[in-house]
């Protein structure tokens, strides 16, 4: 099979030939790295964040868009098509790479991680890329440099003219959009959490709605949060026991965490700006059905907040 990170390579490739139509910028490193500019410096946009979200799955996942309904109001939504979800939701594009060189700090995403495998989650899912590229998507407000692109090309084993970085800020059209394709992801790593054997997944179909602009990458970062944990719905079917999943069905969705219930900008600063304080099973879809192909039976559990999402998005 085609490595996830030659997939992501040839999207890459293909959007890199259309820079002006998609509003995105490609550089080379002097170490002969390539950089992306999604929405730093560059504008971006929609469909540039439906290429990036593609590329974090590795080429793996079909992203679309489409109107969200939510009673008094409608909001732009990205959908996403997933068959056989552990490999390109958490061998791919959960952001788990923590990236921090010199001054530069930034979440990493993308088939680059099943080459360095420097997470722990690697020793659970059992999933190694082989490729002499690697391409790596850092969620950040400012660019990488050299010593960044070096240091990716170390722990994934290939040479620092191999390694694409692809970058987008918070803030930026393009982010929003590869936040918002997170959704089946997001409840892929919440079973992972609930200690569910996620290889029993095979298929996931999930929607969420986009953030809109924010002024900064604080407030960007409260209204991606915001759009997964009060508009997102995620569908999973699955090949387990109805025990199985009986057992876990009302644990998935973010209205089962002590901290639901407010903006998560607002939660943020009650936390003194700090993720790790944050009750982790938060991080999860509104709402999520489960249908069990071995028994044939449906599940479902959780439901959208339409008031904190206008208050978080259109207020």
């Amino acid at each position: 099979m085609l490595s996830l990170n030659h997939r992501a390579g040839e999207i890459l490739d293909r959007m890199a030939e259309q820079v002006e139509a998609l509003g995105i910028s490609v550089s080379t490193l002097t170490n002969g790295s390539r950089l992306v500019d999604f929405g730093v410096k560059a504008p971006g946009g929609l469909l540039a964040g439906k290429g990036l979200a593609e590329i974090c799955l590795g080429g793996l996942g079909e992203v679309s868009f489409l109107p969200l309904d939510y009673g008094d109001f409608s909001l732009t939504g990205v959908s996403v098509a997933i068959d056989g979800p552990v490999l390109p939701c958490l061998g791919s594009q959960y952001a788990g790479w923590k990236i921090h060189r010199g001054k530069f700090f930034a979440m990493g995403s993308g088939p680059a991680r099943a080459l360095a495998r420097t997470e722990e989650l690697f020793e659970t899912i059992r999933i190694q890329d082989t490729a002499d590229s690697a391409v790596l998507v850092l969620e950040s407000g400012r660019l990488p440099n050299e010593e960044v692109a070096d240091y990716v090309a170390e722990k994934c084993g290939v040479k620092s003219d191999r390694v694409s970085l692809a970058v987008a800020s918070t803030r930026s059209v393009a982010g929003a959009v590869q936040i918002a394709a997170r959704s089946v992801e997001t409840a892929m790593h919440k079973l992972l959490e609930l200690d569910f054997d996620v290889t029993k997944a095979l298929s996931g179909f999930g929607v969420c709605p986009i953030a809109t602009p924010a002024a900064d990458d604080l407030t960007a970062i409260g209204r991606t949060n915001d759009c997964v944990l009060y508009g997102c719905e995620v569908f999973l079917t699955i090949s387990a026991t109805d025990a199985e999943i009986e057992a876990m069905i009302d644990k998935i969705p973010s209205c089962s965490s002590r901290d639901y219930g407010q903006l998560f900008g607002d939660l943020f600063k009650r936390y003194d700006g700090d993720f790790y304080k944050i009750d982790p099973f938060l991080f999860s879809p509104a709402k999520i059905t489960i249908t069990n192909a071995a028994s044939g039976r449906t599940y479902r559990a959780g439901r959208f907040n339409a008031e904190l999402l206008q208050a978080s998005l259109i207020s």
